[in-house]
C-alpha cells in the first residue's frame, strides 16, 4: 500500500515535476510489466459465459489458441488467437476493436489488423443468418492480409465452438502472455518499458 511520501505532488498534471515522475515510474514500471497477469484475470471473465454458444467464451478462446499452438504458430499468434475475443464482456459491439487495442503495443502490425478485422470476416459464416450482408469483408479484398485474417477464421476461430475437442487449459498458455504482454514492440512509453528490460 502507498505511503504519502510515496506519492507524487501535484493537484493539476501541468504543474507535474520530474522528481513527481520518478515517483510515478517506480510504481508504473512494475504495474506495466504484470500487465499479462491482468489479462488473464479479465479473460477469466468469459468462464461459464456461454451466450448461447456450444461452449462458453472460455473455452472458445482456449480452442482458437489450441488450434493455433498445435498447427505450429509462433507465440505472438497464439496469444493473438487466445485474445481475439477477450473484449466479449466488455464491448458486445465492438469486441475486436477492445482486443485489438489490447494487443496493439504488443504484437507486429498484421497480427493486430487479423485481430482488428476477425469480426467482419467471421461475419461470412454467419451474417446472412442476421439480415447483414457475409461478403461485408470483401471491402477488404487486395488487403496484404486478407489471406492471413480468412485463414485464421477458418482454421483457428471457425471451428472452436467444439465440446468435444481436446483443448488445452489456460495454464499452458500463461506463460505466453505473461512474457507477451512484459515488453511492448510500439507504445509511446516504449523508452521506459525498455529501461527496465
Amino acid at each position: 500500500m502507498d505511503n504519502h511520501e510515496d506519492r507524487a505532488n501535484f493537484h493539476d498534471m501541468s504543474q507535474s515535476t520530474q522528481e513527481d515522475w520518478q515517483i510515478i515510474m517506480r510504481h508504473n514500471i512494475p504495474f506495466s510489466q504484470n500487465g499479462g497477469q491482468r489479462i488473464l484475470d479479465h479473460l477469466r471473465l468469459l468462464d461459464g459465459d456461454f451466450g448461447g454458444f456450444a461452449v462458453d467464451r472460455l473455452t472458445h478462446s482456449l480452442q482458437t489458441a489450441t488450434r493455433a499452438h498445435r498447427d505450429g504458430r509462433d507465440e505472438d499468434y497464439v496469444v493473438m488467437a487466445l485474445l481475439h475475443d477477450i473484449g466479449d464482456t466488455l464491448g458486445a459491439a465492438n469486441h475486436p476493436d477492445i482486443a485489438a487495442a489490447i494487443l496493439k503495443p504488443f504484437v507486429s502490425e498484421k497480427l493486430h489488423w487479423i485481430v482488428q478485422n476477425h469480426g467482419i470476416f467471421q461475419g461470412h459464416n454467419f451474417f446472412h443468418h442476421l439480415g447483414l450482408d457475409r461478403d461485408m469483408r470483401e471491402k477488404f479484398r487486395g488487403h496484404e492480409w486478407f489471406a492471413d485474417t480468412e485463414e485464421f477464421i477458418d482454421k483457428y476461430d471457425c471451428p472452436s465452438f467444439d465440446p468435444d475437442y481436446d483443448t488445452l487449459p489456460l495454464e499452458f498458455f500463461e506463460p505466453m502472455v505473461t512474457k507477451l504482454f512484459r515488453h511492448p514492440l510500439n507504445s509511446i512509453y516504449k523508452r521506459e518499458a525498455e529501461a527496465v528490460a
